[in-house]
């Protein structure tokens, strides 16, 4: 039963909370010990409040879940492992940390909140409408990334607010086409009006646009980072591979960590931003 309830919570998609660490480190705050704790505090919260939405979305999908080829097995609720009322009395714990979460760091909840409330628009509404649906995942990501410049009280740049809004219509676009490869129309209401050429080209869009932002961000911003670049194109290459060659991408997070190319490349492109931007923080 613990296991089940801890699945329910999705620890492993707390991985997408790391957008919110990345004020951080392109401030070149993170040889600041304060800043680091402010930082890993709204990664918390944040991780926190996608369990929540996780949860109020497991809930509302119970029925179309259980027609997913995957989705029946591996979800609690779907499969009958959790029950509904014991969802909820995880829900209703983890709003009481999130309550308690505004006396420690008010203004990056008060973000939670815009993020709860668009979730919940996306779980009962949005989801259901083309287009908006993907541009409603990627603005849960620049919030993610809103509430990490807020935590250390940095101005949320112009060039990572365009860059993040892309990187994630690129995932978004490709967790649209994924579910439409495994489960056609079936699986959610939503794919009816979606067609494999359509969001491959909203993937290819939004994949260029990324790499053009991100590369002109450092070159204009941070010049010592152009080094970073071919990591972000190897990324870019290799995500499309494993969606293509090998059936990912439904999910970025499982994508991520199943590949080890991907989690070497995204660490080896950490270091060297940390690397590079070292001078700028002490």
């Amino acid at each position: 039963m613990l296991s089940d309830l801890i699945t329910l919570l999705r620890p492993k998609h707390w991985v997408k909370n790391g957008f919110v660490i990345a004020p951080l480190i392109f401030a070149g705050q993170f040889t600041s010990n304060a800043a680091i704790v402010e930082i890993l505090i709204a990664f918390i919260l944040f991780s926190i409040a996608a369990s929540a939405v996780y949860i109020v979305n497991d809930i509302r999908d119970i029925e179309s879940d259980r027609r997913h080829p995957a989705k029946a097995k591996k979800r609690p609720l779907a499969s009958g492992r959790v029950e509904i009322p014991q969802a909820l009395a995880l829900l209703v714990l983890l709003y009481g940390m999130i309550a308690i979460g505004y006396f420690i760091q008010p203004q990056v909840v008060e973000v939670i909140v815009a993020y709860l409330l668009l979730n919940y628009a996306y779980s009962y509404f949005l989801k259901h409408q083309p287009v908006l649906d993907i541009f409603t995942i990627a603005i849960g990501f620049v919030l993610r990334v809103y509430a990490g410049a807020v935590a250390i009280d940095v101005p949320l740049s112009s060039w990572m607010f365009i860059t993040t809004m892309m990187l994630a219509l690129f995932l978004g676009s490709i967790k649209r086409r994924q579910e439409l490869v495994s489960s056609g129309d079936e699986g959610r209401e939503v794919l009816n009006q979606y067609t494999l050429p359509m969001v491959d080209k909203y993937a290819e869009m939004s994949a260029i646009g990324s790499l053009i932002f991100y590369s002109l961000f450092v070159m204009s911003a941070r010049p010592e980072m152009v080094v970073t670049i071919p990591f972000v194109i190897f990324g870019l290459f290799r995500y499309w591979f494993i969606v293509e060659s090998e059936g990912e991408g439904e999910s970025p997070t499982e994508a991520l960590l199943k590949d080890p190319q991907m989690m070497i490349n995204m660490l080896i492109w950490i270091g060297v931003c940390i690397w590079q931007l070292w001078p700028a923080a002490v």
